[in-house]
């Protein structure tokens, strides 16, 4: 069993799972032109890209606690916050394929950690994250390779529901 921390959250992989922490320097070394997504982690048969935003950080700054949860919840947020999550899967991705380790279909996962957030809340973020990712979007005819094949946006609960055997908590707090 394999526990990743980010903040003051834990996610548990199984032991047949290769998780790697990727947003900080010892992982890719670029974080100064490339932004990264928190985790990497390989499966038998695929990748997950995995981003974690807790806006109810005790560590964040004040003024992104609860300010960006109504941002979120209202909507107004979502420019902002779809283009940083964007980039930081195109980023993920370019480097991983420079690297020559894309061989398996890679999903994007958005684990946003608010007691706050309805499901209903999470609903229009995914609606507005996967226009701006090449899902379907790709041409079969051009195209020999699918670069993201799922994208999805999560708060606590509904993560543990859908990952079961990857489950999150928070601790520590």
């Amino acid at each position: 069993m394999t526990i990743l921390t980010e903040g003051n959250l834990q996610i548990t992989f199984p032991d047949d799972a290769n998780v790697m922490k990727f947003d900080d320097d010892k992982s890719h070394g670029l974080s100064h032109c490339m932004k990264a997504v928190d985790f990497i982690v390989e499966l038998e048969d695929r990748v997950y890209f995995i981003e974690i935003k807790d806006f109810e950080h005790p560590r964040a700054p004040s003024k992104n606690r609860k300010v960006p949860i109504k941002k979120f919840q209202s909507g107004d947020l979502d420019n902002e916050l779809v283009s940083e999550l964007v980039y930081k899967f195109r980023d993920s991705f370019l480097y991983e394929w420079a690297c020559k380790k894309v061989d398996k279909p890679i999903d994007y996962w958005i684990l946003i950690a608010s007691q706050a957030l309805t499901k209903a809340h999470l609903g229009p973020r995914i609606d507005a994250v996967k226009p701006r990712l090449p899902l379907s979007q790709y041409s079969e005819k051009q195209w020999k390779r699918q670069i993201v094949a799922k994208c999805g946006v999560f708060n606590i609960c509904t993560w543990n529901k859908y990952f079961p055997n990857y489950p999150v908590k928070k601790i520590g707090q």
